[in-house]
């Protein structure tokens, strides 16, 4: 096999690799995966966070409209959502950490669900975390609440629609 042929057929090999994790690259960060025609806000109680490189999730129980109870589903479990945003170092940024946003905090956050009606979503507009030991009033949420930590620099997104279990 001639040099030319050798070299050409390491090249056509090296541009499929770069081409094939391009896509893979692209798909990863694709929101064709939530339905961005909807947006639910919920405030809820941090369960636990995943501070991940690529994406920071953390994982919540929505509290019912009175802010007085965990929302269950008919079986009498915890109704548990993630909300996926950037990556750990972006989210630290903005506030957003395994320290401050600790099992038991009480936050608002706008989303756009997963299409395929998993409980979970990506992060729309500003979070807001409820000072310690405080939660909103009945049908308001952190951001309605003296003291309140804000991160990000948009506001707390307005629902769109209302998510029921």
């Amino acid at each position: 096999m001639s040099e030319y042929i050798r070299t050409t057929l390491s090249g056509m090999m090296l541009l499929a690799i770069l081409l094939s994790a391009s896509e893979s690259l692209q798909a990863h960060h694709s929101f064709s995966m939530y339905d961005r025609s909807i947006t639910y806000v919920f405030t809820g109680v941090v369960d636990s966070i995943n501070p991940d490189a690529s994406h920071l999730q953390i994982n919540f129980v929505p509290l019912n409209e009175a802010r007085d109870a965990l929302i269950r589903d008919a079986s009498g479990e915890r109704v548990t959502w993630s909300v996926e945003m950037e990556g750990a170092a972006a989210s630290a940024r903005e506030g957003i950490s395994i320290s401050t946003f600790t099992r038991g905090t009480v936050f608002s956050v706008g989303l756009t669900p997963l299409r395929n009606g998993e409980p979970g979503g990506a992060r729309i507009g500003g979070i807001f975390r409820c000072p310690e030991g405080k939660a909103p009033d009945a049908g308001k949420h952190c951001d309605s609440v003296t003291g309140a930590f804000h991160s990000g620099e948009e506001n707390l997104a307005t629902a769109t629609a209302k998510w029921s279990p």
